[in-house]
C-alpha cells in the first residue's frame, strides 16, 4: 500500500511544531505507542492542543474519569 502523505497531512490534527511524522500515520502511531500515548487524531481540538498524549488524557478528554 502507498502512502498517501500529502492527503494524511490534511486531515492531520496534531499542531506540534516541526512534527516529522506529520502525514506519516503509520509512524505516528509506533511513535506514541511506543511512547505509551495515543496520537493527536485520538483527541479533540482542546484536548489535543496541551499535548498531552497519555491514555489518562484521553480518558479525561472522552468524558471516562
Amino acid at each position: 500500500m502507498e502512502c498517501q502523505k500529502e492527503s494524511n497531512k490534511t486531515n492531520c490534527p496534531c499542531t506540534y511544531p516541526g512534527c516529522p511524522r506529520k502525514g506519516l500515520c503509520c509512524e505516528c502511531i509506533k511513535h506514541h505507542i511506543e511512547n505509551d500515548e495515543l496520537p493527536a487524531c485520538a483527541f479533540s481540538k482542546e484536548a489535543e492542543a496541551t499535548f498531552d498524549r497519555s491514555f489518562r488524557k484521553f480518558a479525561e478528554d472522552k468524558g471516562f474519569i
